[in-house]
């Protein structure tokens, strides 16, 4: 008996550490985002070598007062694989921390501020309060007729109040353009055929042009077009083989080779999806003429001991339903899309990470 006894209470407190585990998960997103408000990694990388916890406090724009607390920051973000630790050859006397200095690793490379591929502006924006509230109403809006959290939150659907509020436009299309450089470079690096016999492609929901001034200057040969709407490519400039074009996906895309929906179609529903598939099927000659679909985007799935991918998919799949009307799709959602719409084959390329790289045919 006293052995069950003992058994029942593991369990219970192992229970209890599991829930305070997912309740102050939030604490590590928190501590990410301070670090990139005080510039940490950046400082830490123009330091050049291993920074010793004084160094650091030295560099650091803060009150002088709160010193003692930048160690406890740094040890919750070391834990969190952002930062590690080396051991620094100290004066004599100097038994600082061991002698242990910080330094960046892969994941704090891409949060610095003049790092090319930088996911700085994305986590600033899905860390900003105006996207984070909505998730304090979520059990609201499953109670409510509101169409998504976001909506119960702010009275609006997020593409509305994109178009009204200047700092939710600003920060959500520099979180696109960021993740649309990061993409492309590998998209182009290691999957550049997929563009090779286009005379022109289309990038729907194209934003500032990331993507297809990219896709202009790797292949100039192809005619590329930018396409979002009216408010989002206002006054923007094109090139030689680039030009902005204002319009509604839902009612007509420009014709085109190839249309290229990158990170679009997870952002709304079915039904929406079909509305917006089926403008591209229009868009675009058959496949014996060159056409074809060209979508980034996540395929749901079980990675083999990659449990953290998953949830990272899962974290999506709640994001879109909590801002948006979309979702994360399986290949058998998908399937349904691309066939419904009128498409005759597709083929999936897992080469993104947590994105797939799917090509549609006519």
């Amino acid at each position: 008996m006293a052995l069950q006894n003992g058994e029942l209470s593991k369990e219970l407190l192992d229970s209890q550490a599991h829930i305070w585990n997912h309740i102050f998960s939030f604490i590590n997103s928190m501590s990410l985002k301070c670090a990139i408000q005080l510039q940490i990694p950046d400082i830490i990388h123009r330091h050049g070598a291993p920074m010793l916890l004084s160094e650091l406090v030295k560099a650091l724009a803060i009150n002088q007062q709160r010193t003692p607390f930048v160690y406890r920051l740094m040890r919750i973000l070391v834990h969190s694989d952002f930062f590690v630790k080396q051991s620094v050859s100290t004066p004599v006397g100097n038994d600082e921390e061991g002698g242990e200095g910080y330094l960046l690793t892969p994941a704090s490379r891409l949060l610095l501020k003049e790092e090319p591929l930088s996911v700085r502006p994305l986590l600033l924006a899905m860390l900003d309060p105006m996207l984070m509230d909505p998730w304090q109403h979520l059990s609201k809006w499953f109670q409510n007729d509101d169409v998504t959290p976001f909506h119960t939150t702010h009275g609006r659907m997020f593409w509305d109040l994109a178009g009204q509020e200047p700092k939710l436009n600003q920060f959500f299309n520099e979180g696109m353009a960021s993740d649309a450089r990061l993409v492309t470079s590998v998209i182009l690096k290691d999957c550049g055929g997929i563009f090779e016999g286009l005379d022109s492609i289309v990038d729907v929901g194209g934003g500032s042009g990331t993507v297809a001034e990219a896709i202009a200057k790797a292949f100039p040969n192809i005619r590329c077009i930018s396409f979002d709407l009216p408010h989002v490519v206002d006054g923007l400039v094109g090139s030689k083989n680039l030009s902005f074009v204002g319009g509604d996906m839902f009612e007509v895309i420009p014709r085109a080779d190839a249309v290229l929906l990158k990170w679009i179609l997870h952002d709304w529903s079915d039904e929406e999806c079909m509305k917006i598939l089926k403008q591209c099927r229009k868009a675009i000659p058959s496949k014996e003429n060159g056409g074809k679909l060209i979508i980034m985007d996540m395929v749901v799935k079980v990675y083999k001991g990659h449990n953290e991918l998953l949830e990272t998919q899962y974290f999506f799949d709640m994001l879109m339903m909590t801002l948006v009307t979309g979702r994360e799709r399986s290949e058998k959602d998908w399937a349904k899309l691309f066939f419904d719409a009128g498409f005759a084959d597709y083929k999936i390329t897992p080469i993104l990470g947590l994105r797939s790289l799917i090509e549609v045919y006519p």
